[in-house]
């Protein structure tokens, strides 16, 4: 079997048998792709693939400066792939389980403070759609520790004024229901009604995305890179000294709910989490939780 042809078999595996997202698949292709690339071999045989092809492709990765994460991550598609392709008995052995991963860096995630929250949501012209648009945005973002890609796949019939909820898709195409405050409630609900997003609509001649709750300039659904860039725009414009990204808000505002006494299952639940061990690393990142946990244990506090 060539490598190509059951890479292509492995992208329909992912996408119609796992229930992949889209984001997830490009990620495993991308991956993928990369190794076969440096094997300057245009008919590839799975089984020609080697030891040395694999080590030869670690190389690679560490000569780049990888970080550990991301070879982690790599190799972790070489495996997957790897099963796939034993389970198909195209293969009866895969050198990609002689080789370890290395050992995964601890780092903590980033969160900032509220008064840097406060400071980042004031920059948004809120006169102007775009500018009311953004600010919607963030709201948001601190509302349910939504992520991107989620943020971006909302659909109008996705949110409920009444109930103050969104209905998101998150990773494997899990669909979860997120409550959202009366203060981003207000901001989707007149942003949905903003008056001009009615006059964009007849500008583009009925052009303009029906479904989908947040737009761009043109009218169509706003992209993950035009978010990132917009946040990078405001915190040029902010004294924010450090790097504020859409995952910080989402780390930001786990931390916060934590803190004011959120139990760490409901937040493994609105932040969508499969293992309620990746929602245990804001314990470690709460110095505030810490200090109260520590004033209240000491007995000379």
């Amino acid at each position: 079997m060539l490598f190509l042809e059951a890479l292509e078999r492995f992208e329909n595996y992912l996408l119609y048998v796992k229930n992949c997202s889209k984001h997830t698949v490009r990620n495993y292709l991308l991956d993928l792709r990369e190794f076969y690339s440096l094997q300057n071999h245009k008919k590839l045989q799975l089984s020609e693939i080697t030891k040395s092809h694999v080590r030869s492709y670690l190389s690679f990765l560490y000569d780049k400066k990888s970080k550990s994460r991301t070879v982690h991550r790599k190799l972790s598609s070489l495996r997957s792939f790897a099963r796939f392709c034993l389970e198909n008995k195209w293969i009866t052995t895969s050198a990609i389980f002689d080789i370890e991963s290395p050992k995964r860096e601890k780092t903590l995630p980033l969160i900032i403070t509220y008064q840097q929250v406060e400071e980042l949501f004031s920059q948004p012209d809120t006169s102007s759609l775009l500018g009311f648009r953004d600010r919607c945005i963030m709201e948001l973002f601190y509302s349910s520790g939504i992520r991107l890609s989620e943020l971006v796949a909302l659909n109008r019939t996705d949110f409920h004024p009444k109930t103050k909820q969104i209905k998101v898709q998150g990773k494997g195409k899990k669909e979860r229901v997120l409550p959202v405050t009366t203060t981003a409630c207000k901001w989707l609900v007149q942003y949905l009604e903003h008056p001009e997003r009615f006059q964009d609509t007849k500008e583009h001649k009925g052009q303009v995305d029906p479904c989908a709750i947040f737009l761009n300039k043109w009218g169509k659904r706003i992209t993950t890179r035009s978010v990132d860039r917009n946040f990078q725009t405001y915190l040029k414009m902010s004294n924010i000294p450090e790097k504020i990204t859409p995952h910080k808000i989402r780390h930001t505002i786990a931390t916060h709910w934590l803190e004011n006494g959120m139990d760490l299952k409901t937040i493994q639940m609105l932040l969508g989490h499969k293992a309620l061990t990746t929602t245990t690393v804001y314990t470690h990142v709460s110095i505030t939780l810490k200090k109260e946990t520590y004033d209240k244990a000491h007995p000379r506090s």
